[in-house]
């Protein structure tokens, strides 16, 4: 929803660390449940992309509230200020995934995360100026 993440060799690179056995059983469940679509790829339709539902994209505010909720209180490589932006302007970053969402923009919401994060981090200028252009 905001990595801009799609494919399964996406999702394994992620850096979340999981096991392709247990991300191919989270997709299935996932598609199962009926917040995951699967979708030929338009260049090569021997692969798939994976696609958030209505169902899916519906989960939006929650998964935000998660993902600020994780990078107040656990060690991630989020930038803080990031999150506290994300945090100030709700409705606008959920407006923002959604219009990507509807326009299959595949731009992610945020950018990637190098580093552990820092305590006083600084925010990358693209996430800024997304979260800018969300805002209005």
């Amino acid at each position: 929803m905001v990595r801009g993440l799609r494919t399964f060799r996406e999702f394994l690179e992620s850096g979340e660390g999981i096991s392709t056995n247990i991300l191919a059983d989270r997709l299935r469940k996932l598609q199962a449940n009926g917040l995951l679509t699967v979708e030929p790829e338009a260049a090569d339709r021997r692969k798939v992309n994976y696609r958030l539902t209505e169902k899916g994209i519906d989960l939006a505010p929650v998964l935000l509230e998660l993902l600020i909720w994780g990078a107040r209180h656990e060690e991630t490589s989020a930038p803080p200020v990031l999150i506290e932006e994300m945090a100030a302007n709700r409705e606008a970053v959920l407006a923002e995934a959604r219009r990507r969402w509807q326009e299959r923009d595949q731009t992610p919401l945020l950018p990637p995360f190098q580093e552990p994060r820092a305590r006083h981090g600084r925010l990358h200028a693209r996430s800024h100026n997304d979260l800018i252009r969300a805002r209005a």
